[in-house]
């Protein structure tokens, strides 16, 4: 049984604000394959601190802007 993690993110709407990126794109650029994007956009998968920065990165935006973890 797959778990969701409580850590939310902004990746779909970033990607549609970027000229409608695919995960494909997306995925090429940050170095994964495009059904570890999907699970992260679902929820379903966290990535490492570092492939965080990496999709932050890719859109020129603070890590923040990208993933949201909800205190409680």
């Amino acid at each position: 049984m797959t778990r969701t993690t409580r850590i939310t993110n902004s990746i779909r709407s970033l990607r549609f604000a970027n000229g409608e990126m695919t995960q494909a794109a997306l995925a090429a650029q940050v170095g994964v394959t495009r059904q570890t994007i999907i699970a992260i956009e679902q929820g379903k998968y966290s990535p490492s601190l570092e492939m965080a920065f990496d999709i932050a990165h890719v859109f020129g935006v603070p890590l923040d802007d990208v993933f949201q973890y909800p205190r409680k």
